[in-house]
């Protein structure tokens, strides 16, 4: 359970508040999700890049910065204000606790801490933003989970899911979902004119982080589900279909009514009253977009949910910057954009 917001907390958020003046680290600059973020940084009203590591190219030039990359064992982390640690998976989580110990706020882009360990908290501002205010350390959300637990949340809340049949995701990605390192099988040559399911058989390490959301929305009354993802040929964006079993009598409009109400003033999350997106309507944009459709000669009632939005921002650095902004506080869309 998320820690409550003490009096320190607030000192600290009206100091911000105040100053408008926090010098941030982006650790691992130069993968796809830290260059995402260095972008974003660069047009932050109140926030300024002061240090960005990477171990390949430590002296080089941060572009469009008067910075260069440093290697991350140079930095002196009590330097900054904010860190946002995006290392590969198992080395980033041990970096953001060094660089809470050291004074500094963080949000960490790997998986190391999704699941509450050393106080983080889990964050997905539209679903819980109330626990991210103010808080030391946070954990940004898987992109795939992202995407499956902004579209349920609503619809389990009222009721709109039957949780006696399973929820079938098949979800795709562009290949900078995988990350920068070289891999053969993210090469053009092998990734050009092909699609391919992969972790098939719910052994993607995003199943016990969808579980876990779902659990946590429905209050333990929750389907079981079976996701499969794939890869696309494309650079950036995700796009998700969900066969959702639903109630007796429930419709796609039905489905629609819940999220608009859910989902009413928020900056970052559209649904369509009609059709389903695409990636293109969400490439370049810190935005989830749902849509919802029926489902015809079927004797179990399913509604057909595709949700669509960038992997390098609502699906990674996009949403890091909104619990940055919760985490100072400052208004959450600031330096981001729509």
């Amino acid at each position: 359970m998320a820690r409550a917001c003490g009096i320190l907390d607030h000192l600290y958020i009206y100091t911000n508040m105040m100053n408008k003046n926090v010098k941030a680290a982006v650790l691992g600059a130069t993968g796809y999700t830290g260059q995402e973020v260095v972008r974003l940084l660069r047009h932050h009203p109140y926030m300024t890049l002061g240090i960005a590591t990477s171990e390949s190219s430590a002296g080089a030039a941060v572009p469009g910065t008067g910075l260069r990359y440093v290697a991350s064992d140079d930095v002196n982390l009590g330097e900054t204000d904010l860190v946002f640690a995006c290392l590969p998976h198992g080395e980033s989580g041990t970096w953001s606790l060094r660089a809470r110990e050291a004074g500094a706020r963080v949000v960490d882009l790997s998986s190391d801490l999704r699941a509450g360990q050393h106080g983080a908290v889990y964050g997905v501002p539209e679903l819980w933003r109330e626990t991210i205010r103010g808080q030391s350390l946070v954990a940004n959300p898987g992109c795939y989970p992202t995407g499956v637990l902004l579209s349920m949340g609503p619809l389990l809340a009222d009721g709109l899911v039957d949780c006696t049949r399973p929820l079938i995701i098949d979800a795709a990605s562009g290949v900078t979902g995988a990350g920068r390192g070289a891999k053969r099988e993210y090469l053009f040559g092998e990734v050009a004119d092909d699609y391919r399911a992969y972790a098939v058989g719910n052994v993607h390490r995003h199943v016990p982080e969808i579980g876990a959301g779902l659990a946590r929305l429905g209050g333990g009354d929750t389907p079981e589900f079976v996701f499969t993802p794939h890869l696309l040929p494309v650079r950036r964006g995700i796009l998700e279909t969900m066969y959702v079993p639903v109630p007796s009598g429930a419709t796609a409009a039905d489905l629609v009514e819940s999220c608009v109400a859910a989902y009413a003033g928020e900056a970052f999350v559209e649904v369509m009253v009609e059709g389903v997106p695409t990636l293109r309507d969400v490439s370049g944009r810190n935005v989830l977009s749902i849509g919802f459709a029926e489902v015809g000669g079927v004797t179990s009632p399913l509604v057909i949910c595709v949700a669509a939005f960038d992997n390098l921002l609502k699906g990674a650095a996009g949403q890091a910057m909104q619990n940055a902004n919760l985490m100072l506080g400052w208004n959450e869309a600031e330096g981001l954009p729509l």
